[in-house]
């Protein structure tokens, strides 16, 4: 392979790390926060940082750098493993801006306004945890492809 494609895998799987890293910190901020409610806000507003500004931005650049592999590395995009990954990380990107990030922002307001024992707040808490969850899990599904390559 050449140096660039080596150099662009590189930032590639940095991106990953920070990404996949980053979403793996929220259940620890927001599970630290709930045991000690006057942090809460503190770290609802630190998730929604982080994600708005280091792991979404990743991922982003993830679907640019994985493209600029494809190029520069003479692949298809047809290969099942790209094909696929590029399917859920649609899916990932549309969990996250159709139902995790408004949860989240949801979230937050109903924190301001009622406090965290709301019914309000608990509901939009657990919406979070099963949206994280289910865009963790399509995420892994990603990880899975670009490390074992099935059928290609």
């Amino acid at each position: 392979m050449s140096v660039l494609f080596t150099t662009v895998k590189f930032v590639h799987i940095l991106l990953a790390i920070t990404a996949v890293g980053f979403n793996a910190s929220y259940g620890i901020w927001t599970g630290r926060a709930a045991r000690s409610p006057e942090h809460l806000g503190f770290a609802l507003r630190g998730v929604k940082f982080m994600d708005d500004r280091v792991a979404n931005p990743a991922y982003g650049l993830l679907l640019l750098s994985g493209l600029t592999m494809v190029f520069v590395g003479h692949l298809s995009l047809t290969t099942f493993w790209i094909s696929g990954a590029l399917v859920l990380w649609l899916v990932a990107v549309v969990l996250g801006l159709l139902l995790y990030t408004p949860t989240l922002r949801r979230q937050i307001q109903a924190l301001e306004n009622h406090g965290p024992e709301s019914a309000e707040y608990k509901s939009l808490a657990s919406r979070g945890t099963v949206a994280g969850i289910g865009t963790s899990v399509v995420v892994l599904a990603i990880i899975v492809l670009m490390v074992f390559k099935p059928g290609g």
